[in-house]
């Protein structure tokens, strides 16, 4: 592994110059340079312990096992921070801020890259958000049976009614930077969702007789769900749009983004793996998707958690839409007061259009684990460990040694095979569940 300084180069060298010079970069609408590394922190932690962590003790544990499971947690951690650091640290290359990963490849690989990479990266974004919306259809699901189990509010409502909310923030929110009061906010739903469900858990596993912990399926379901849950393991540690959250951050930016990443990978993750490890520890491979589901206790206990996690997911919807929403402000130059008639009624038709589409497909087929899975494989793998590593080969080859050069291009393939095995792997997993269930299912 090479030693990495965290000060970039000041000049390009050669790194496809003139093709490189013919991508357009556009300036932002949304404000960056406001931030402290610590409330930069908090958006990254706001990510990592999002309502998600509610739902890998049944999709990262069950298919692993506890071995497994737990080596896996930690190798994602680890190789996650490491990524992202590499990411961070390529920000200023070339003597000029990149504020978005598609201005990062593109300034480094051409035009194609700049295009490929802005599609990689909606495509993951926009299944991240597909996901956040089922979580906060899910927590009001569980809400409404916890009072009255006579199913006449089905999951498809529950999440049309989330999506409405999440459109109404979106609109509210102008971009990312205004969050401030509400990462707080985050922060308090999030420790009540897990703190409810680890206490919860705890106390269930404690009562309850010796669980099964064997990895359930046939022989051949149990490869590709384990594949799947190594796309899951990615999953649950990296955003994919690390430019975008890095371009809020004050000077020096490298600096300042490397401590708030050693904040969100050590502080940050406790309370993921406390409530993934007791969750799993409680109720073995009986553990339900949404941890929640699973637990015993006080009515009311169990309803501030869900209100806690639907209030959440659509605070941290927020910070992975907010990639899309700061290229459509730039495209169509909306400035100016939020709440000027133009730029509210445009917030309103593009925020609501978009979020319309997400909430439809989470409808459609809402299957959390196979989203992560997915997500992980086709976007995940790509963005945070392929891109990543290569890039920075590429933007510092006259700076490694053969040792360095060899780690990186390791990482690069290997990270190439997992992409394609867990995508095979997450598209058998929905043809299957669709398969057991139908459209717009009530889960």
């Amino acid at each position: 592994m090479d030693n990495h300084g965290s000060e970039v180069d000041s000049a390009p060298g050669k790194v496809y110059e003139e093709e490189h010079l013919s991508v357009d970069i556009p300036e932002t609408a949304h404000q960056i340079s406001s931030d402290s590394w610590f409330q930069v922190g908090f958006v990254l932690t706001t990510g990592i312990n999002s309502a998600y962590v509610l739902g890998y003790s049944g999709t990262i544990m069950v298919p692993l096992g506890w071995i497994y499971g737990v080596v896996g947690l930690i190798l994602a951690t680890a190789i996650s921070l490491y990524a992202n650091s590499l990411v961070a640290k390529l920000h200023e290359f070339g003597g000029k801020r990149h504020i978005r990963y598609r201005d990062l490849a593109g300034f480094i690989y051409g035009r194609k890259a700049y295009s490929l990479t802005w599609g990689l990266q909606y495509v993951n974004l926009f299944m991240i958000n597909t996901g956040f919306i089922i979580l906060a259809g899910q927590a009001l699901k569980a809400v409404y049976v916890l009072f009255r189990d006579d199913g006449a509010l089905k999951l498809p409502y529950c999440i049309a009614i989330a999506g409405f909310v999440c459109g109404l923030f979106a609109i509210c929110i102008p971009h990312l930077s205004a969050l401030r009061i509400w990462l707080g906010f985050s922060t308090f739903f999030s420790l009540i969702y897990i703190i409810t469900a680890f206490v919860l858990s705890l106390k269930d596993g404690i009562k309850a007789p010796e669980r099964d912990y064997s990895i359930p399926g046939t022989k051949t379901s149990k490869i590709f769900t384990t594949i799947g849950a190594s796309a899951n393991l990615v999953f649950a540690f990296n955003t994919g749009m690390l430019p975008e959250i890095q371009a809020t951050v004050r000077k020096p930016v490298v600096g300042n983004m490397l401590k708030a990443l050693y904040f969100q990978f050590t502080a940050g993750v406790l309370p993921m793996y406390a409530v993934t490890f007791v969750g799993y520890w409680a109720y073995g491979s009986s553990t339900s998707s949404y941890l929640l589901n699973s637990v015993n206790g006080p009515v009311w206990v169990k309803t501030m958690a869900n209100i806690s996690a639907f209030l959440q997911t659509v605070i941290a919807l927020h910070i992975f839409a907010s990639p899309m929403y700061e290229y459509v402000d730039t495209k169509f130059g909306i400035k100016g007061s939020a709440l000027a008639f133009n730029n509210l009624s445009f917030r309103i038709l593009v925020r609501g259009g978009y979020l319309t589409v997400n909430t439809l497909v989470a409808a459609l087929l809402p299957f959390l684990g196979d989203f992560m899975s997915l997500t992980g494989a086709i976007s995940t793998f790509p963005l945070t460990f392929i891109l990543a590593n290569h890039m920075y080969l590429v933007a510092k080859k006259n700076k490694l040694n053969s040792s360095q050069k060899l780690w990186h291009w390791l990482n690069v393939c290997f990270f190439g095979c997992m992409s394609v095995l867990a995508a095979i792997a997450a598209l058998r997993l929905i043809a299957v569940d669709s398969k057991t269930y139908h459209v717009f299912a009530d889960l």
